[in-house]
């Protein structure tokens, strides 16, 4: 391991001098493995389990995984109340995601995977879809399950459905240092024994071996700088499990598992960690020459080192802000930090030019930083490891850890800059428990990091030594003078709770308590109203989504309140049920059902989700227009959304699809034709007679779910400004033009090429078509759009149902050029 070398001032010149000999020294120690065929690491044992299966299968990128339904990887049972464990297989996915998620291993009761393996550290992944399985409730209340690993405990009470954070593939990765004799390792999964029924499941798992230094130590090793500890060095030994938080690529792409240096790691982008750029560069090195001298060639992938984020060089020293990345981990626990720099920027070449400070959790970890100094030279990678505390902080159970850089300000340097190319953050067990906090960290405050914002000096020291008892006095007595005169003003204004049919007033209080105070780590989604947290009523296990109104939005002040009236009054499968509300201390907040898959949206473009499959997405369309017709028909009133939309289609735990947010909404009597009101919507989705007339009748609704379909149909936003065709700027008009030439292929979403029968799409296209008429006497009524919609899965199950003989030997059975006559001419469907 690389330790912090830390150089004083003075002692600049004689580093120049001894550069040169402690160079030549570290080449003959370190053999150069070279540039472009640096030589990746090859594991002495590599273990894919797909479990539930019970053949051999090939993933997407190449790997070879075994079934665990029979042979030596098949999993132990200890049964309990004559429940064994459930082979699952999941919906049909994607070809990318096939291995290892479309089978599981499930069970009521505890089950144990005995792997043999080679003695040293090893990589053990865990591989999750989280979704819902036939024969098991719902896996946000119910899949709630431990995983230990011989004597460490990984996971506990763990789910993955809310550790995905709305993605549906989690991959947990640990590390684990096997040198006590034994052969095996025992994973074991033990469902929640606080929660009735709960089951514990796994969709893969992979045992990958490591380089002997990696990541653990051995008894000659110096030891890792522990920031601001007493002792300052830590040791990771054999009884020390990791926990990979973050791995990322500064400044440049992801990096899949394929294409890491042989140990399957997957490296992220920082797009999403950084806090604090203003903005920052991002160099890459134009010639992609690396000499792997200081570090073996495998410690990261030469993507990581030909890309980094920097200040740029022409920051100056009292630049006054720190570049900063924050990234959410658990509270109580030790972290692994490793940086990755390589100066191959052409003008950074000697020690000094390049000097910067290395601030973790607001700790100072490093100061004047020199990547030339560690590494020998230009082009030359290093890493530099570090661990930092994060203590408890009252019942805080995330925080964030901050990794800051700034030009150092005791060095003067020809660059005033600071440099990073990739980082990974481990969490450190507590003893054998990655899953129990400790309460005892606490780093000392000494050598807390201090902006540059807020340098303070010496002479305002003493002003605000002499001014601040008179401040406060000043400040207090003004306080209590306004507290007097306006305290029984507050105690008699307070707002009765307005009768809300079924709906239940929650406290702040309560809000508060299930969302750890509005923690940002609960927040599961963002719109216009404002923030949407996750939490649950402890009671029931019953998730929840908690939307909370951006304090002094006046319009979310009429939305709050006419989406309280609405949804109080309404039960409908197919809309999302408001559970309750509250509205304390100028505090407007709604509590819905929470919603699993998000929105329809997400899962259509712009997103790492699998995509959905066109049974599916008929389904779900079936289901929000079941919905829509329940408000235009199914009520002793028409009720009109005037904001229906693809994100406000929301997907539970089985796919089910509800509207949602009924802010604008609008009610009339059923014998009202139309209303006249100021226009409102999205745009994208509004209906032009609206927008012309402004007087709003359903058929506005039907306008915009139109363009919902279209949406479904080619997985493209209803408004795209990038296209260079003026034409395909508006989903809409676009759909409609290739519908009326016969090209309706030219909107299909290329992962559905092939896969939806002829008459299914035409029937479909038919419906989306009506639905986007320029006149809305000519659209259909929603009631119309449900039977079109309907009549169109039929045609497709009826079509693959019918034809599967006929094409078994045909790969792209709907690979076809047909012409037909429509009402509105010849049109072509096909590739």
């Amino acid at each position: 391991m690389e330790n912090s070398i830390k150089k004083p001032f003075c002692f600049q010149n004689l580093l120049f001098l001894l550069f040169p000999c402690l160079f030549f020294i570290q080449c003959l120690a370190i053999p150069d493995t070279g540039d472009v065929q640096a030589t990746p690491y090859i594991p002495v044992e590599t273990i894919s389990i797909d479990c539930g299966s019970s053949t051999y299968a090939q993933s997407a990128d190449s790997r070879s995984w075994i079934g665990d339904t029979e042979g030596s990887l098949s999993p132990i049972e200890q049964h309990h109340d004559n429940k064994s464990s459930v082979i699952g297989t999941a919906i049909q996915l994607p070809a990318a995601y096939m291995v290892p998620y479309s089978t599981a291993r499930l069970s009521y009761s505890e089950f144990t995977y005995s792997i043999p393996l080679v003695a040293g550290p090893q990589f053990i992944r865990l591989h999750f879809y989280a979704t819902s399985y036939p024969g098991f409730e719902d896996p946000s209340v119910k899949a709630f399950f431990s995983v230990k690993a011989g004597p460490f405990t990984l996971l506990s009470n763990f789910n993955a459905l809310l550790n995905a954070r709305g993605k549906l593939i989690l991959v947990k990765e640990f590390c684990l240092n096997f040198n006590n004799g034994s052969q095996r390792v025992n994973l074991t999964f033990t469902p929640s024994r606080d929660i009735p029924e709960s089951y514990a499941f796994v969709n893969g798992i992979e045992v990958v071996s490591m380089p002997t230094s990696l990541y653990y130590m051995s008894a000659s090793d110096e030891g890792i700088p522990f920031v601001s500890m007493i002792p300052n060095i830590y040791f990771t030994g054999d009884n020390t499990a990791l926990e990979m938080m973050y791995r990322v690529n500064v400044g440049g792409s992801e990096i899949s598992p394929r294409e890491d240096t042989g140990m399957f790691r997957a490296w992220l982008n920082d797009d999403d960690f950084l806090t604090i750029a203003k903005p920052s560069a991002l160099p890459f090195s134009t010639n992609g020459s690396l000499t792997f001298s200081a570090i073996p060639s495998f410690s990261a992938p030469r993507e990581v080192y030909l890309t980094a984020r920097t200040m740029g060089t022409n920051k100056t020293e009292n630049e006054k802000y720190n570049l900063t990345w924050e990234f959410p981990v658990d509270s109580g626990f030790n972290y692994f930090v490793r940086l990755h720099f390589c100066e191959f920027q052409n003008e950074i070449t000697r020690i000094g030019e390049r000097v910067f400070d290395i601030f973790l959790a607001n700790l100072t970890a490093e100061t004047q930083a020199d990547v030339i100094a560690w590494s020998g030279g230009n082009g030359i990678p290093v890493y530099r490891d570090y661990v930092v505390a994060i203590g408890r902080k009252g019942n805080q159970k995330q925080q964030s850890l901050s990794i800051a850089l700034h030009p150092s300000p005791a060095w003067r340097t020809l660059y005033s800059d600071a440099i990073l190319n990739g980082l990974e953050i481990f969490k450190l067990s507590n003893r054998f428990d990655l899953s129990r906090p400790s309460s005892d960290l606490t780093p000392s405050n000494s050598n807390s990091v201090k902006s540059p914002v807020l340098r303070s000096r010496k002479k305002w020291t003493t002003i605000i030594a002499i001014i601040c008892p008179i401040s406060v006095f000043v400040v207090v007595s003004l306080l209590l003078l306004i507290f007097w005169k306006r305290s029984s003003k507050f105690v008699n204004s307070s707002n009765p709770a307005p009768p809300y049919g079924m709906c239940r007033r929650f406290s702040l209080r309560e809000i508060r308590t299930v969302t750890s105070n509005f923690d940002k780590n609960f927040i599961v989604g963002r719109g216009g109203f404002g923030n949407v947290y996750r939490g649950s009523i402890k009671a029931s296990s019953t998730a929840i989504a908690i939307k909370r109104l951006n304090p002094g939005s006046q319009q979310g002040v009429l939305e709050f309140r006419t989406e309280i009236e609405m949804l109080s009054k309404l039960r409908h499968q197919n809309l999302v049920s408001l559970l309750g509300y509250c509205e304390d201390n100028k505090e407007m907040v709604l509590v819905y059902d929470y919603m699993v898959h998000g929105t329809l949206r997400d899962h259509l473009y712009n997103t790492d989700n699998p995509p959905l499959q066109w049974e599916q997405r008929l389904k779900m369309c079936i289901g929000a227009a079941h919905g829509l017709n329940y408000l235009h028909r199914g009520t002793n009133h028409t009720i009109i959304h005037r904001d229906v939309k693809t994100t406000n289609i929301l997907l539970n735990e089985k796919w089910v699809a509800k509207v949602s947010d009924f802010g604008l909404s609008k009610m009339n009597d059923l014998s009202n034709t139309q209303i006249s009101t100021a226009v409102k919507g999205s745009f994208g989705y509004l209906d032009p007679e609206y927008y012309r007339l402004q007087k709003l009748t359903e058929k506005s609704d039907v306008y915009s779910f139109g363009v919902v379909l279209c949406e479904v149909l080619c997985a493209r936003a209803p408004i795209d400004r990038t296209t260079e065709d003026g034409m395909q700027t508006s989903l809409a008009e676009w759909t409609q033009h290739c519908y009326n030439n016969g090209t309706l292929d030219q909107i299909i979403d290329p992962y559905l090429q092939g896969k939806i029968s002829l008459p299914s799409l035409l029937k479909f296209g038919e419906v989306a078509i009506g639905c986007l008429a320029s006149e809305g006497m000519k659209r259909p009524t929603m009631s119309e759009v449900v039977y079109g919609l309907e009549l169109a899965l039929q045609l497709q199950a009826s079509d693959v149902n019918g034809n599967d003989e006929n094409h078994a030997n045909d790969s792209s059975a709907v690979d076809y050029h047909v012409l037909f006559t429509s009402g509105s001419g010849s049109m072509r469907v096909g590739r």
